[in-house]
């Protein structure tokens, strides 16, 4: 198995899908594969574009099938999310480089299954907890107390950016940098 698993990891709101799709644009090659969940679908997604909207029911089908790669319950709403094991092995054992935005929990959980040396994780980060709440409001509405365990996912995602391989700032402004930082570390 010589391919590699690129981990997208960060906050919400710090950028992390805009920097996926700067990199789709200069990588034909590389595997994005989808996310499953059971959240709502946002006015402005599409299904399969980014995830597969599915019920809980048959997320659980799929937990109890030993389905995913990593699963979990986020920011502790009624909602699942969890990366297909299958495609991911397959582009591995192929040779193939694929990306994937993962959580936290999602980062640890695929550390424990995949060789280090096929795997690398990156940290999408912002200076500081006010841009990524404007960006976050911007995207949606929100209640306050969505807000405030967003806040608190915020500083727990932070204390774990020190244990991933790279960390690229998403600075206001200066996406195209943040993309071409991605692109050097996949380059490499």
């Amino acid at each position: 198995m010589n391919g590699k698993l690129y981990l997208i990891v960060g906050p919400s709101g710090a950028g992390k899908g805009t920097i996926i799709e700067g990199i789709k644009q200069n990588f034909p090659d590389i595997i994005f594969p989808l996310s499953c969940t059971t959240r709502e679908m946002r006015p402005t997604e599409k299904p399969g574009q980014v995830y597969f909207f599915i019920s809980k029911k048959e997320f659980m089908k799929r937990i109890e099938n030993h389905e995913f790669l990593e699963w979990a319950h986020v920011h502790g709403r009624d909602s699942f999310y969890g990366t297909l094991k299958a495609p991911i092995l397959k582009a591995l054992h192929s040779n193939k480089k694929i990306l994937r935005e993962v959580d936290i929990q999602g980062a640890q959980s695929i550390r424990e299954l995949i060789p280090a040396k096929n795997l690398c994780t990156i940290f999408i980060t912002v200076p500081d907890w006010s841009i990524l709440e404007n960006r976050i409001l911007r995207r949606c509405q929100m209640s306050h107390e969505e807000l405030t365990k967003r806040k608190l996912s915020f500083i727990k995602e932070m204390e774990f950016a020190r244990e991933c391989d790279f960390i690229v700032h998403s600075n206001e402004g200066k996406i195209t940098k943040a993309i071409n930082e991605v692109i050097k570390i996949i380059n490499k």
